[in-house]
């Protein structure tokens, strides 16, 4: 029994929920995993997960191996990672994974300079409102939207997004600027921004000095996507807060107008998370350290 193998399989089945799902993201017949945890459960001599039709769930036993074992092998990638050159050329597979806004104004524009230095790394990107189960997925990093919500990840604060008011010139004309941010919850439409359909679109947040005020307007109109959301207010449906870079080029072309200047929008923090240990690949790192870069230089907050 090759134990380091086994190990690998017992970590991946406990993280995913699934042997299906496990032999997906460790690339190896789904046999094959089934059979590394059946010999490391003969070789400790006890149960490590319970299987049923439905279900898997990890023993007593399992659960206090799974944590040994966690910090086990990931000492060993950690040592291995060690040991990698500098000038070692990364090679492999990829897997990132983003908001669209981010892919498409960001990432996308600049991968043929990424490419020029590191021809053999292949990026599968996916692009999502953020509800992705990375482990599941199989994700080695991701760039996301505010504080992470599932404490395992492995997060680094890479800066902040400043949000804007805006609507356009349409909607102004018909319905009038607002002169105060309780005017929107009174007298305007407003278009939300969701992140899942379990949690409700977010308030829009006006802040001037110390004065701080969060507004709740009912929405007409409200989607999970940033440039349908961009989509929408120059169509004219409503007033809307969006990242800063994601109107640069309406406002710029005069499609969108800044309401309440004298007021700033919300500023939330942006980080990149791994799962847990995918941090540690050489890959993994270069593509970081190029994205970091990328964001350094975007201007993300200037329109």
């Amino acid at each position: 029994m090759d134990q380091i193998q086994a190990m690998r399989a017992f970590l991946r089945v406990v993280e995913t929920g699934s042997f299906t799902r496990a032999a997906y993201a460790l690339t190896m017949p789904k046999a094959t995993v089934s059979n590394s945890i059946r010999n490391l459960e003969s070789h400790l001599s006890t149960k490590l997960i319970n299987r049923t039709t439905r279900r898997l769930t990890v023993t007593m036993d399992g659960a206090l191996y799974y944590e040994r074992a966690f910090r086990i092998i990931a000492e060993l990638d950690e040592l291995d990672a060690s040991l990698l050159t500098s000038n070692m050329t990364p090679r492999g597979r990829l897997r990132i994974e983003m908001a669209g806004a981010f892919a498409t104004s960001l990432l996308v524009p600049a991968l043929e300079g990424f490419y020029e230095k590191y021809p053999d790394l292949h990026i599968d990107l996916g692009v999502s409102a953020g509800d992705t189960d990375y482990v599941a997925e199989n994700v080695d990093c991701a760039l996301t939207v505010g504080n992470p919500s599932n404490p395992s990840l492995i997060a680094r604060r890479v800066g902040d997004l400043d949000f804007v008011t805006c609507a356009s010139p349409g909607y102004i004309d018909q319905f009038g600027a607002p002169r105060h941010p309780d005017d929107i919850a009174t007298g305007h439409r407003a278009i939300g921004y969701f992140r899942s359909h379990t949690k409700p679109s977010a308030t829009f947040r006006f802040i001037r000095g110390e004065t701080v005020i969060d507004i709740a307007p009912g929405y007409l109109f409200s989607v999970n996507d940033s440039r349908t959301f961009i989509e929408a207010l120059t169509s004219g449906l409503g007033i809307g807060q969006t990242p800063s870079f994601t109107a640069r080029k309406a406002i710029a072309s005069g499609e969108l107008v800044n309401v309440l200047p004298e007021w700033s929008g919300a500023s939330i923090p942006l980080y990149i998370v791994y799962p847990p240990n995918r941090h540690l690949g050489n890959k993994v790192r270069v593509f970081v350290d190029w994205l970091v870069k990328l964001l350094a230089t975007a201007k993300l907050n200037e329109f």
